[in-house]
């Protein structure tokens, strides 16, 4: 079977920045996804449509294919009492925006009581380099595709 627009794929993947393994799969425990519902980045995506279980592949991703380029206004100051206990540099926190949806960012300075803090994406504005096995392909449940996701065991228990 294919991969193509709702299947749900397990794959295992080693994924460097510059040579150096900045997140993998652990052994036995693959990374499912739903493809064509944007579950993973669009240059990893396409790379995979088409291939198979068994297929193994390099896939090297661009940023605008990736995580998008990074953008220096994306930053901002924040006070230090904006925090419930004492922000860390490096630490991700997590900001409600106004529409309800969740905004990741990380500390990168603290100055006194100003906090200056980064809502660009860890890995924006970086070529990412994956190695790719594909473990399983199969179809996507109603109950899959009706959540957009694929659903692993005790994900919903």
């Amino acid at each position: 079977m294919n991969i193509t627009q709702d299947k749900v794929v397990e794959l295992d993947y080693v994924l460097k920045v510059d040579g150096e393994v900045v997140d993998r799969s652990e052994p036995g425990d693959p990374l499912a996804y739903l493809h064509g519902h944007s579950n993973i980045i669009p240059g990893l995506e396409k790379a995979l449509e088409g291939k198979k279980a068994g297929d193994s592949l390099h896939v090297t991703v661009q940023p605008e294919e990736g995580y998008g380029e990074r953008d220096e206004d994306n930053t901002e100051a924040l006070d230090r009492s904006d925090f419930d206990d004492e922000p860390e540099i490096g630490q991700t926190y997590y900001a409600q925006a106004e529409d309800g949806s969740v905004l990741p960012f990380t500390v990168v300075g603290i100055e006194g009581d100003q906090v200056q803090v980064d809502f660009n994406p860890p890995l924006a504005g970086q070529v990412l380099d994956f190695d790719v096995t594909v473990k399983s392909v199969r179809d996507a449940t109603a109950e899959e595709l009706e959540h957009g996701h694929a659903h692993v065991a005790g994900m919903h228990e």
